[in-house]
């Protein structure tokens, strides 16, 4: 047997008044938590930079609070350094300033102007490869790949700083960078080839 309701027009006006307040309070908090959220936290200040960045110049405005790794990933579509742990403990952020590693999550943009900044887009020359990413390859020094810039990087600064003595100061030297995948044999034997050379 079919149940029939009865609605009256008092409860079709009521039930539709209260929905159409509901709607309204997220609109009306909102706009409470942009006004308190202005007054309390500063505007952020945009600073005009000229980067030089793979031996390319780059004219742009950035928060004064912009490390470099959301500079280079965020405004310059450079993706090769990886977002990873963003507090300076991976490695898988690893960019050159001035041919000196650095992480590039704990590196503010606003500290790079007048410097040479290189990242794993720029370590090769034109379509030839840089020695190091040719040993990668042929050593089988990655695997899922996600850390593989960072750890090249580190590896070029490696050998240029001549810690390739022995397996154990590469390791000493490397251990900066992480690589879940474990592929620490094949990195270590990459940078002693690239040092051999």
């Amino acid at each position: 047997m079919k149940q029939e309701h009865n609605y009256s027009r008092r409860f079709f006006l009521k039930t539709s008044s209260m929905l159409g307040a509901l709607a309204f309070i997220p609109r009306g908090v909102k706009a409470f938590y942009e006004e308190v959220k202005n007054f309390i936290v500063p505007q952020k200040e945009q600073l005009p930079l000229t980067v030089s960045i793979n031996k390319k110049s780059y004219a742009i405005k950035a928060d004064t609070r912009t490390t470099l790794l959301d500079l280079l990933r965020e405004d310059l579509n450079l993706t090769g350094a990886k977002k990873g742990c963003d507090h300076g403990q991976c490695g898988a952020c690893t960019v050159h300033i001035d041919g000196e590693r650095v992480l590039s999550c704990l590196t503010l943009a606003a500290m790079v102007p007048g410097k040479e900044v290189t990242t794993i887009e720029g370590l090769a020359n034109g379509d030839k490869l840089h020695p190091m990413q040719e040993a990668f390859i042929e050593c089988d020094g990655f695997q899922c790949g996600y850390c593989t810039p960072g750890q090249i990087m580190s590896a070029v600064a490696c050998v240029k700083e001549g810690h390739t003595k022995s397996v154990a100061e590469i390791k000493e030297f490397m251990s900066g960078n992480l690589c879940r995948c474990g592929a620490y044999n094949g990195i270590v034997e990459s940078i002693q080839k690239v040092a051999a050379k």
